[in-house]
């Protein structure tokens, strides 16, 4: 018995999927459970796994695609009971027609104590009411539970959105944490911002025919820049970013690495080192590891230090966070980076990774550049970018002298934090930089 397998939900709030790889060839034999695919949901790689025991006769998908949930993506035969997503379904509750005449018994078989004959339905006027049971008014529209999942709401709380003002785009309009991102960037354009009467959000126009001035190729978007673009555009949308820049004199920190990298275990990175500082810094400065909850007119302070990394994979950027930096030493940390990064590259982390930062370091040293201003990963509100150290002449003691120079780029959120208190920030980041034996203390 041949039965079509298909895409079954593995997200909350996801409905299309890429298709990283393919474990399995037409002919194969597969057991329950055993993984069929690799998809990109978002920024996470996820295994589908088959829902039945059989032969592949067709496989429907390759590499790249773009498949949703309920699409079929490949056929099994089995002599054995077929999957669950076998197009064979009961028959639903609703479309068998309901029998009067128990209903009716069920009603009379207990009655009223107050009014025991009023409970008496007429067998040939089934259009009555019964009077102790009467039907409850339907509720107002605002107290109807709006379809909606728990990362939904949750994400709705944070904004200070009410789920009834937004329309879901989901099926059977449930709403999903886009509809959310989409009516915060209505609002912060302008629209709904004066009860209804502010100008409409501004809308992009529709693109040009750029064929007529030469050739193109149209490349489909993967799921990592989809998932990077609605985020960047909620942060940039909803953020007043300000970009504090800095040196650090990192000549003494460069010695030591180099010094300690002579001996085994994982190789001491720069951003390890800054790692573990901002840790120390973060500590110092409590409202650096905050979320601001504007409709709750509160500031929500992390007593937690959970540190995201920006890694640049071929498929794009993904932010895997590192936990409790503050109890780690910076060997730790330069271990547990290498091996988070290398799942990163290879499209092997889960998504719980990719959640419950508190502070995001990107580092651009490795391709170059003299400062850039990082978008801030919301819901937080500081991001720290490094960009290549470079030698330079520097003043001490009277005498010019060249040091190792590292900027650093604190973007900040200016809701939450003041430029007096961003400089200080990096000030220290950079003295912590300069007195590694200090900052390991």
């Amino acid at each position: 018995m041949a039965s079509e397998i298909k895409l079954q939900a593995l997200k909350e709030n996801v409905d299309t999927v890429e298709v990283n790889a393919i474990k399995i060839a037409a002919g194969d034999m597969v057991a329950k459970d055993q993984a069929i695919l690799e998809v990109q949901a978002d920024k996470a790689a996820l295994e589908v796994p088959s829902p039945m025991a059989g032969r592949v006769t067709k496989i429907l998908v390759k590499p790249g695609d773009q498949i949703t949930i309920g699409q079929v993506y490949c056929v099994i035969e089995s002599n054995g009971e077929p999957a669950a997503s076998s197009p064979v379904k009961a028959e639903p509750a609703a479309a068998r027609a309901p029998d009067p005449v128990p209903s009716v018994k069920k009603e009379t078989a207990v009655p009223a104590p107050s009014r025991p004959t009023a409970t008496v339905t007429p067998l040939h006027k089934p259009q009555q009411p019964v009077i102790e049971r009467p039907s409850p008014a339907p509720p107002p529209a605002e107290d109807k539970i709006v379809p909606a999942g728990p990362a939904t709401r949750r994400l709705a709380r944070e904004l200070g959105v009410d789920l009834h003002q937004v329309r879901g785009s989901g099926r059977h309009g449930r709403v999903v944490e886009e509809d959310i991102k989409e009516y915060v960037r209505q609002l912060a354009s302008g629209a709904g911002m004066t009860g209804g009467t502010g100008t409409a959000p501004a809308q992009a126009p529709p693109l040009p025919n750029f064929e007529q001035w030469g050739p193109i190729e149209a490349q489909p978007l993967g799921a990592v820049r989809k998932a990077t673009a609605r985020q960047m555009s909620l942060a940039w949308s909803l953020i007043p970013h300000v970009t504090q820049h800095d040196l650090a004199d990192i000549t003494d920190l460069e010695a030591f690495r180099k010094q300690q990298a002579e001996g085994k275990g994982p190789k001491l990175t720069v951003t390890a080192f800054v790692l573990r500082a901002s840790a120390v810094a973060l500590r110092e400065f409590p409202n650096f590891n905050t979320s601001i909850d504007l409709a709750g007119g509160k500031l929500i302070l992390k007593r937690y230090y959970h540190i995201g990394v920006a890694v640049d994979t071929e498929n794009g950027l993904l932010v895997p966070v590192l936990r409790d930096v503050d109890k780690k030493h910076v060997r730790e940390l330069a271990e547990e980076l290498n091996a988070t990064a290398g799942r990163a590259r290879d499209r092997k982390l889960d998504g719980a990774e990719l959640k419950g930062g508190t502070f995001t370091i990107t580092n651009l040293g490795g391709i170059g550049g003299t400062a850039f201003t990082p978008i801030i990963n919301y819901p937080e509100v500081a991001i720290l970018g490094l960009s290549r150290s470079r030698l330079e002449p520097v003043v001490r003691g009277g005498q010019i002298v060249p040091r190792l120079m590292l900027p650093l780029s604190l973007s900040y959120d200016h809701r939450v934090i003041d430029g007096a208190s961003a400089a200080r920030f990096t000030r220290r980041l950079a003295e912590l930089l300069e007195n590694p034996l200090m900052m390991l203390l």
